[in-house]
């Protein structure tokens, strides 16, 4: 039985791995992201308050996807989310003197914002160095993530991800995904081992620490931010980890 805490120094038999913020550097510091993207579209804004626009954009996006009830269905439609968020977030500005944006316009603005992420996608430092160290340590991996197929497969092979690990779902390939309790046991089944011998590592909270600790699997927060946990969380890492290598031996 794995029993887990800061400092131990043993491995598990099986590590689930996230992809986005986890792996990969995607999606964190979302104003930092709108406010460089927005200035491209400076000319067609006319005289806006950039730093305002990107504060509500992203205020916006966060009410958005705090509605877990709606997140398989947009998370599939990742940009007619974003085209959305963005309309009803200049919709809201023009209490404040901001015109509001014609559809077109928009579209192409949540547009290069996806672009623009994607363009920017990198290994956070010592991420593929982790996982391919702990491949040769004899470690089972698994890729879990959620997320349209078409995008998310795209991703593994261009970060050369499919060879690292042992096994690779996608929730647009499958039909289902985290936190459904299907996602972790199907990549437990695959693997070939069981939930006290494996760890779950990613950045969020419900999904890669809550639910599968619910299954007995240990939850390891990535935390990206290095901002610890938010005020009031119920979650309780088993680990909380600011860099990938962290996971290995000492």
């Amino acid at each position: 039985m794995l029993v887990y805490a800061a400092g131990m120094n043993v491995l598990p038999r099986a590590i689930l791995f996230d992809l986005d913020d986890t792996i990969l550097s995607a999606y964190s510091r979302p104003e930092a992201a709108w406010l460089t993207m927005l200035e491209q579209f400076v000319p067609e804004l006319g005289p806006v308050d950039l730093v305002a626009v990107a504060d509500a954009v992203s205020l916006r996006a966060r009410e958005f996807w705090a509605d877990s009830s709606q997140h398989k269905h947009w998370r599939m439609r990742l940009g007619e989310a974003r085209r959305l968020v963005v309309i009803q977030a200049f919709e809201r500005l023009r209490g404040s003197g901001h015109a509001a944006l014609d559809a077109p316009l928009a579209e192409r603005v949540a547009d290069r914002f996806t672009a623009y992420r994607e363009e920017a996608m990198c290994f956070f430092p010592g991420a593929a160095e982790t996982i391919d160290a702990l491949k040769r340590l004899g470690v089972r991996l698994a890729l879990v993530t959620n997320g349209a197929a078409d995008l998310q497969r795209a991703k593994i092979e261009r970060f050369d991800l499919a060879r690292r690990f042992d096994h690779v779902q996608i929730e647009g390939e499958h039909g289902f995904g985290k936190p459904e309790e299907q996602a972790y046991r199907h990549a437990l089944q695959a693997l070939g081992v069981g939930p006290q011998e494996t760890w779950m590592v990613g950045d969020n909270l419900e999904w890669e620490v809550m639910a599968p600790q619910r299954l007995g699997i240990a939850g390891i927060w990535h935390d990206v931010l290095g901002e610890g946990l938010p005020p009031g969380s119920p979650a309780r890492p088993d680990r909380i980890i600011r860099r990938l290598p962290e996971l290995l031996p000492r």
